[in-house]
């Protein structure tokens, strides 16, 4: 069961950074809610195991194309993000002071929290794009303008999944030119 949300995750992950065309130094958001992946209710089987595989299947894709990681905490934490302490400072957030624990941040977020080199918690990030493992709702950390994303993998475990990636903002009405490249 583990390999088999791994390898869901992996897949998806990698689906939404071919759709999206992140670059190195990028931010990728993850909402992931264990007890969804397993099938049961938000909050009432926060599982470390569920939560690993998850992050087995995303953090080796990202990190080895230099794109940041932010976790998104649960709703105790008032939907704290953890990230790298460089991708905080490369968007001047505040860093503020908890610990995520599985049952008071999620145990996507303690995975996350244990596994960076530098891990900080930020009230608000900036996300270039993202997923949503289990309904978390993780449109609060994405840019202003998110464009949702069709993926082949619908689950993730018994979790349904959602993705968006982010761009430039269009102004200037029917006169103005855009870039192609920013769309």
């Amino acid at each position: 069961m583990y390999e088999e949300i791994r390898e869901q995750a992996q897949q998806a992950v990698e689906e939404i950074l071919q759709q999206a065309g992140l670059q190195a130094g990028s931010i990728f958001v993850v909402g992931c809610s264990s007890s969804t992946v397993c099938g049961k209710s938000f909050g009432s089987a926060s599982s470390m195991e569920i939560a690993q595989a998850v992050f087995d299947g995303i953090y080796p894709v990202l990190k080895s194309r230099g794109i940041y990681l932010a976790s998104q905490c649960c709703e105790h934490l008032n939907r704290a993000i953890i990230t790298e302490r460089a991708a905080a400072a490369a968007q001047n957030r505040e860093i503020v002071n908890v610990v995520p624990q599985p049952k008071a941040g999620g145990s996507f977020a303690t995975i996350t929290y244990r596994t960076l080199e530098q891990p900080v918690a930020v009230e608000h990030i900036r996300a270039d794009a993202g997923i949503d493992i289990g309904g978390v709702l993780i449109g609060m950390h994405l840019r202003e303008v998110a464009v949702p994303l069709t993926l082949q993998i619908k689950k993730i475990g018994d979790a349904h999944v959602t993705s968006a990636r982010t761009r430039a903002k269009f102004i200037g009405g029917e006169r103005a030119h855009y870039d192609d490249s920013m769309k």
